[in-house]
């Protein structure tokens, strides 16, 4: 059986809720600063392979350099659905305004509708 112990995974925590019911540990960072601290965490609790968001990928970017010349972690960029849907949602927006001239059918669920 795979050892979920040694993977982690670095995002919202909200999008890590499943990961930790699994037992992977996850890592909610707030600022940059504390993804400069995270490499040396990961190291100390011997972390084999650490899946990073894409927001915080780039954000770890000296960090991913100087990980590639050690033995680990790996660390492993993904994408969640909320960057396809917002992707989707801007295309579809602009062929609205391309078709009609105005985006006012499109409206997001949730957003006050008398704005």
């Amino acid at each position: 059986m795979f050892d979920f112990g040694r993977v982690a995974a670095v995002g919202d925590e909200d999008l890590l809720f499943g990961l930790r019911a699994l037992g992977i540990k996850v890592f909610s960072l707030r600022d940059p600063a504390e993804a400069g601290q995270l490499l040396a965490i990961l190291e100390r609790q011997k972390i084999a392979l650490c899946l990073v968001h894409q927001d915080w990928l780039e954000v770890m970017s000296e960090e991913k350099k100087t990980a590639i010349q050690k033995p680990g972690p790996v660390l492993v960029g993904f994408a969640d659905y909320r960057t396809v849907a917002e992707a989707i949602e801007r295309l579809v927006r602009e062929m609205a305004v391309k078709a009609t001239g105005s985006d006012v059918l499109l409206k997001r669920k949730g957003k006050d509708e008398s704005a």
